[in-house]
This record gives C-alpha cells, sequence and structure tokens, in this order.
C-alpha cells in the first residue's frame, strides 16, 4: 500500500514518520524543504508535484483548517486514483467536511474526517486518538495505517461527525484547564501551595487532563511548551460553537470559553502555548500558580 502524506507540522510531521516506518509513504508540504528534510531523517519521499502526491492508494492530509483542505483536495483529487482513501486529520469545521467529500465523490475518492487527539507526544509515539467520521467500509481498508500512528480508532458517526466530536473535546479541554487555573489561582491566595493542591484535586472528583497534566508540566513548572498554540485552541472552541449551533444548543458555558480564550490571544500573542491562558488569570488576580 502507497500512503500519501500532505501537511509535516507538529502534529503531521511525527503521523508521517511512524506511517514511514510501515508503508511507501509521499510527503508533501507548502514549503518544501520540510518535505526533504523529512524524507531526509524518516526515508520517505518527497513528493515535488501534485500529481505525485495524488499517485497514492490512501491521502493523508493535516492542514491548518479546512479552507485549505479543500483547495488542495480542488488540485489533487482530479489525478487521484479510483477507489483511494483520503483521511483528513485536519482539525476542520464539520461543513467543511461534508463539501470536501463531496468534491472527491465524483473522482471515486472516499473521505474520512478523522482528526486526532494525544498531542505531540501521542504523534510521536504513534499513540494518538482518532475519531472517525465517514464510510465505516472505506474506514475497515485503511485501519492498518490508522494502527501506526493510533492507540484508538473510534467511528462516531458520518461524514462530518469526527470533526464535530473533536472540537467539543477541545471545547471541553479549554474550559477545564480555564476553570482549573481560576481555581488554584484563589486557593493559591488562600496559602495553599499549587501542588498540594493538585495532589488533592488529581484523587479526587475535580481531576482532569488539564490538573492531571497540562497544569502539572507546564503552568507549575513555568515551561509553557508551545505543543499547542492558542490560538488553534481559540479555533477549535469556536468550532465546537459551530456545532452547537448546528444543534440549536444554547451553549453558554462553551460560547464564554470562547470568548475568554479570543481575549487571551489579544493579551498573550499568537504562537505560545494555550496553556498561557493560566498567565492571563495570573495577571488578572496578582498570583502565580507555581
Amino acid at each position: 500500500m502507497k500512503v500519501g502524506y500532505a501537511g509535516l507540522g507538529a502534529m503531521g510531521g511525527p503521523m508521517a514518520m511512524n506511517l514511514a516506518k510501515h508503508f511507501d509513504t509521499v510527503v508533501w508540504n507548502r514549503t518544501t524543504s520540510r518535505a526533504e528534510a523529512h524524507a531526509a531523517e524518516h526515508g520517505s519521499t518527497v513528493a515535488s508535484s501534485f500529481a505525485e502526491i495524488a499517485d497514492v492508494d490512501v491521502l493523508c492530509t493535516c492542514l491548518p483548517t479546512d479552507v485549505e483542505v479543500k483547495a488542495f483536495a480542488e488540485q489533487v483529487a482530479p489525478q487521484m486514483r479510483d477507489g483511494a482513501v483520503w483521511l483528513d486529520h485536519t482539525s476542520g469545521a464539520s461543513a467543511g467536511s461534508r463539501e470536501i467529500a463531496e468534491l472527491l465523490a465524483p473522482h471515486g475518492v472516499r473521505y474520512l474526517d478523522a482528526p486526532v487527539s494525544g498531542g505531540t507526544a501521542g504523534a510521536e509515539a504513534g499513540k494518538l486518538t482518532v475519531m472517525i467520521g465517514g464510510d465505516e467500509g472505506a474506514l475497515d481498508e485503511v485501519r492498518g495505517v490508522l494502527d501506526a500512528v493510533a492507540a484508538s480508532v473510534v467511528h462516531v458517526g458520518p461524514v462530518g461527525a469526527g470533526m464535530a466530536v473533536k472540537a467539543v473535546n477541545n471545547a471541553l479541554m479549554s474550559t477545564s484547564l480555564w476553570a482549573a487555573s481560576e481555581g488554584l489561582a484563589a486557593l493559591k491566595a488562600a496559602g495553599v501551595e499549587s501542588t498540594k493542591a493538585l495532589e488533592v484535586i488529581n484523587s479526587s472528583s475535580g481531576r482532569s487532563f488539564a490538573t492531571e497534566t497540562l497544569i502539572a508540566n507546564n503552568v507549575v513548572t513555568r515551561k509553557f511548551t508551545p505543543t499547542f498554540a492558542i490560538e488553534l485552541m481559540a479555533k477549535d472552541v469556536k468550532l465546537a460553537t459551530s456545532v452547537l449551533d448546528d444543534a440549536g444548543v444554547d451553549g453558554k458555558v462553551i460560547r464564554l470559553v470562547e470568548e475568554l480564550n479570543w481575549a487571551a490571544v489579544a493579551e498573550v500573542g499568537e504562537g505560545v502555548s494555550h496553556t498561557s491562558v493560566a498567565k492571563v488569570v495570573e495577571n488578572q488576580s496578582g498570583v502565580e500558580i507555581s
């Protein structure tokens, strides 16, 4: 089986690395030098044209948004093999996924929206969680490809469902991060050391990924490692509000979290860790969570 991978960013690069261990893997990136470096280090092959990245059995994409995926698909789809499967690991909008699927269908290409969760560490270890929207028959054909990058693959519904689940998941993560930062700042002001507070919380009902991993590893340590940019978190929460809109759910909490995230981006700037929302809480409260 020949696999193509387009988009070698923080997540796409290591995912393509793991694919290259098991499959004949062709890589494409808007900045060609990144694809060349990937090929030199991991044994993949550089696609120097759309025709070369299209000549695969399975094409994976991990681009900034569904807008870029659609533009890429318009160039690549006419040159793809009939029966090929497109695995879209981009975090995009459900409606965008459906549009891409409709664009690909006349060319005999089957589309699965397949966003991932697990961060760069999960991508490097090949232990991601993948939430799949689309035809289960197509999914069965590419399970071997997904097994190279994921520890868990869950079919969640029709095309667009994977993107919806990913958006809501990240909105919940962001909500937990904001709430935990506020709570820990208040506890620190009350004389409770953050490490002690986390020890209790993480063995109690208030624990979350935010308290167990994000705050413990990034905020208390003051590392704020930029594995996931704050503006991308804001984008994903905005996508979650679109899911709410489509369902007719008011969603006051998630909409408030979206507002908080965009305000945080304005305050701390782009490109920094999403855990930097804790810095916003610290600035507002005058208390350092450490």
